[in-house]
């Protein structure tokens, strides 16, 4: 079976779009975690998937972790699938509806060639995270290893853990983000930022995703460390969150409020694949 593919990334996060539109394809874990592996395949963090929506939207977008599960909501793979769709001839439009598993989103591709998504309302209670809390809270004690840790914890269409840290540099990303993302107050896992102030509109983040461990840039993570941040007092909107691969401008203005995020999207080849 061979497949279609065109490689992209948002900040360094890369991923592997495929136009299922055109071409019909149902993939195992296996045959997905296959393509992602960066020795064997073609190597990616994600695996972005384009369908027809069941709805009134234009697209249906569908994301794989490089371990082959599938996730609700992606940030960066938001900016390279309006690009994608616009780039391959797939729609005109601008802005772009787009259902993902999480609801539907709008990005907008702007005459600069970065793109802007709504990537909507945060969720806080700890039931629609999911986390295991008896209430709601500003921040939450987390016991990792018998060591006891301070996290806040929000749901961006996927659930995120944030820390702060004083050095982004010597943040503990692999070894305690791992131990965070499969921790059991997190059923569903969780994705686990490390952010550090720099001043009131610019921090520094590190993201451990689930599924696919540490990755250069982190779309839903930048917009859940921005809300943590401003919710705590620590941040102003806008905040530029610079990451591994680059810089992305976040927006929110509070409580019931959409998250705004603006960044590149780049392709980097088109290629095919035989299963």
């Amino acid at each position: 079976m061979k497949i279609k593919f065109t490689k992209m990334h948002g900040l360094g996060n890369d991923f592997v779009v495929i136009d299922c539109i055109n071409q019909t394809l149902s993939l195992s874990r296996k045959q997905l975690s296959f393509i992602a592996d960066r020795h064997f395949g073609i190597g990616c963090d994600q695996i972005l998937m384009v369908e027809k929506a069941s709805g009134n939207a234009d697209f249906f977008y569908r994301i794989f972790n490089a371990d082959g599960g599938e996730v609700e909501q992606c940030g960066n793979g938001a900016r390279c699938f309006v690009r994608y769709v616009h780039d391959q001839g797939l729609t005109l439009k601008n802005p772009v509806s787009v259902e993902t598993l999480s609801g539907l989103i709008t990005p907008t591709l702007q005459k600069n060639g970065e793109v802007t998504v709504d990537m909507g309302i945060p969720k806080f209670e700890p039931a629609e995270i999911p986390f295991v809390a008896d209430h709601r809270a500003l921040t939450y004690s987390l016991e990792v290893q018998g060591k006891t840790v301070q996290i806040s914890a929000l749901s961006m269409g996927n659930p995120h853990a944030v820390r702060i840290v004083g050095d982004i540099d010597k943040a503990p990303v692999g070894s305690e983000g791992a131990l965070i993302e499969t921790h059991p107050r997190f059923p569903k896992r969780v994705n686990v930022g490390y952010m550090q102030i720099i001043d009131r509109h610019n921090i520094q983040l590190r993201v451990f995703e689930r599924g696919a461990g540490e990755t250069l840039a982190c779309g839903t993570g930048a917009c859940a460390a921005v809300v943590a941040g401003v919710q705590q007092n620590l941040l102003d909107t806008p905040v530029s969150v610079n990451t591994r691969g680059g810089k992305l401008t976040i927006s929110w203005d509070g409580e019931n409020q959409s998250v705004w995020m603006t960044g590149p999207a780049v392709t980097v080849f088109e290629g095919e694949i035989n299963l």
